[in-house]
């Protein structure tokens, strides 16, 4: 495997170099958190997918296509929409507020009373996805290099924290770029095709494999609704995303970006379970359903192929993790520290130059800080799919109501989006403790909690005072700016 080994390791050099590269471009908070809020279709449609489509995507959504076929798509597929939903009819007023996270956005329409308890829960979330894609490199570098797993969850949380913690966004928009080619090459265009022929083509499959695994709905409806009730509302409203959405340099970008970034994703989903079912064929009685992206790759991809195929799932782990981090790093700095130390000041001799790059150091040590701490709760944390449920269900329960209702809903209060927060979120907790952390009771039961106690509270108390409404609609509809040089091209 030496050709391959050689692949995977100019890849990885690759990323660091870019790390470095994008460093010199990250001098304002803006550029380093936003990418100075100026990228063109092609960069924002391509580092989008790259960020939703992680290791879930390509290894579970392979694993989920060996389980049940065809309808293994569905929850890759779920990303999807969420992603064209976002895209179509929120992107271009997000993109307009000129925030850098999602409580900024809620203190903005509410007030400013809402913004810590919601940073809490992002926070929370933001950590936890960064987590769950740590934990995928044991299972990359496990094949690779036969590496222990704590060895191989610093290896690869590493790397990412580097180059994160040298460019910020600029880094990781440029890495994303280069894992959105290196993804669409390796999966789509050779593992697809390779793994159909070498399960003898679709007619082959067909005849090998029991009719439900191409049965569009044979995972179940109820796994369908509780998919897209996780995964796509939950791309509505993930910092994760949103920090990407802030990154557009127009409106149009914004919204047609995403929407092909969107449908790149049903694409990759179909191909993730197709791959699934043609492995289903080839290995029939494999131990872990997880295990079938390793083991089709690792069998039957000549070599040098082989590595690219490697390269293309350690790049969607990668651009999951850099994307989650640098959420984890803004929502900690900005909306949890800056918070509790109060109002961020600097002395009467500083210019505006000293203060961004003040700004700079700080959001670059909280991501060097809150790597570190991905890191460490990756090493001692097992279970993937219970900490990213954990993620998902805290982010929708407590978080989908009051962001949708400020959106749409002018008489929602900041009384009515604390307590939504509050109940949604404890709702939740409580409900996993009792039904189990997998059951679809939490999400369901505190979802519905978290919309009656938002209604019931807005109108019981008094509407959002006129002049924050006012100031809300004019960051809407984009009347006001931050002091960021709007005379620089969009990058393409």
């Amino acid at each position: 495997m030496a050709v391959d080994y050689t692949v995977i390791v100019v890849y990885l050099v690759g990323m660091l170099a870019v790390g470095w590269w994008g460093m010199r471009r990250a001098k304002s908070k803006s550029e380093f958190l936003v990418a100075g809020r100026r990228l063109g279709p092609t960069m924002y449609s391509g580092t989008m997918a790259a960020i939703v489509l992680g290791g879930a995507s390509t290894i579970g959504g392979v694993g989920l296509g060996y389980q049940y076929g065809l309808s293994g798509a569905w929850m890759v597929f779920s990303i999807g929409l969420g992603l064209l939903a976002l895209s179509v009819f929120f992107s271009a007023r997000i993109a307009r507020l000129k925030v850098y996270t999602v409580s900024e956005m809620l203190d903005l329409r509410y007030g400013g009373r809402a913004g810590v308890i919601s940073g809490v829960v992002m926070w929370a979330y933001t950590l936890m996805l960064a987590v769950t894609s740590t934990i995928a490199y044991a299972t990359i570098f496990d094949v690779l290099f036969d590496m222990n797993r704590t060895i191989a969850i610093i290896l690869g949380g590493s790397i990412v924290v580097a180059y994160s913690t040298l460019g910020g966004m600029w880094s990781i928009t440029l890495t994303d770029m280069v894992q959105f080619v290196v993804k669409t090459i390796g999966v789509l265009l050779l593992l697809l095709p390779i793994a159909v022929v070498k399960a003898g083509g679709f007619s082959e499959m067909k005849a090998q494999l029991p009719t439900e695994y191409f049965d569009p709905l044979g995972i179940g409806g109820e796994t369908i609704f509780t998919y897209v009730l996780i995964y796509t509302f939950g791309m509505l409203i993930g910092q994760d995303i949103w920090q990407r959405v802030f990154t557009a340099g127009s409106d149009r970008t914004a919204k047609w970006g995403g929407t092909v970034a969107g449908t790149y994703c049903l694409v990759y989903a179909l191909a993730g379970a197709v791959i699934g079912t043609a492995a289903k064929v080839l290995y029939p009685k494999l131990d872990s359903a997880d295990d079938a992206f390793a083991t089709i790759v690792k069998d039957e991809l000549p070599m040098g192929v082989r590595g690219l195929v490697l390269a293309a799932a350690l790049a969607a782990v990668m651009s999951t993790s850099s994307g989650a981090l640098i959420a984890c790093a803004t929502v900690a700095n900005n909306d949890i520290w800056s918070r509790l130390r109060g109002a961020v000041t600097t002395g009467s001799g500083a210019t505006a130059s000293d203060e961004e790059r003040d700004e700079v150091r700080g959001n670059r040590a909280f991501i060097l800080i809150m790597g570190v701490a991905v890191i460490c709760t990756a090493i001692a944390l097992n279970n993937v799919v219970e900490a990213l449920t954990v993620a998902y269900n805290l982010l929708v329960g407590g978080l989908l109501v009051p962001i949708l209702g400020g959106l749409l809903w002018k008489r929602g209060t900041a009384q009515g989006a604390l307590a939504a927060v509050a109940v949604g979120g404890l709702a939740v907790i409580g409900l996993m403790a009792s039904y189990g952390i997998l059951a679809n009771e939490p999400i369901y039961y505190g979802l519905l909690s978290s919309l009656a106690v938002y209604v019931i509270v807005s109108l019981a108390t008094p509407a959002t005072d006129p002049a924050v409404l006012a100031a809300w609609r004019e960051r809407l509809a984009g009347r006001t700016s931050e002091p960021v040089s709007e005379s620089v091209p969009a990058h393409q």
